[in-house]
């Protein structure tokens, strides 16, 4: 799927979205707590990439961290600016993040490659592992299931990942995955979480 298409799906439904899902405390408590406790470990400046309306990227510079919020939509990224001024925010793309060489301690990726076709998932694995410093982390939120089976999400198409299948790709993308955590609430799709610090490339 083009990006094009995501980000026409989601700022038509930017104002529902942020309603519905622009606050932590509409958040479940574990993905808080887990969230919070990865912050705690992070060194260096963080990326949030996808921060759609923001929440998660103010959360994260409320606990002191360096914090910028990226996504492809201008509607949120508006939506951000607006609700949480203190905190740095811009639209752009996973095929290129506009940043240095390792320049993040760690990036939060929160339900924000769902969208990702399978066949490009790794390649934007790859330019997440270049813009974090060595032994920096990467946490990846996704709905667990069938390897790159799509689903109709409320939005756009999206896909499911099982635990194996995402931790191969943040291997072959130079991740060692260090922490994982799942989740299945009544109602609802399985939920699947994973912590990966990035490992040394060649001739580092």
């Amino acid at each position: 799927m083009a990006e094009t298409e995501v980000r026409d799906a989601y700022s038509r439904r930017a104002a529902e979205y942020a309603e519905l899902f622009g606050a932590v405390d509409k958040a479940h408590e574990q993905d808080q707590g887990l969230i919070a406790q990865w912050a705690m470990t992070v060194r260096g400046p963080v990326l949030d990439a996808g921060c759609g309306p923001g929440h998660w990227t103010a959360f994260l510079h409320d606990r002191g961290l360096e914090v910028e919020g990226v996504d492809l939509t201008p509607s949120f990224i508006e939506h951000a600016r607006t609700h949480f001024p203190g905190v740095r925010f811009r639209v752009v793309s996973f095929a290129d993040l506009g940043v240095q060489r390792g320049l993040f301690g760690g990036i939060l990726s929160w339900y924000s490659l769902i969208h990702i076709p399978p066949d490009d998932l790794e390649s934007v694995l790859r330019v997440f592992g270049r813009c974090i410093s060595l032994g920096g982390t990467l946490l990846v939120g996704f709905f667990e299931g069938p390897d790159g089976e799509a689903f109709p999400h409320a939005v756009t198409t999206a896909y499911y990942w099982s635990a194996d299948g995402m931790s191969s790709h943040l291997a072959r993308a130079g991740f060692e995955v260090v922490g994982i955590q799942g989740r299945t609430d009544p109602g609802h799709r399985p939920h699947a979480a994973m912590v990966a610090r990035r490992l040394p490339d060649e001739g580092e």
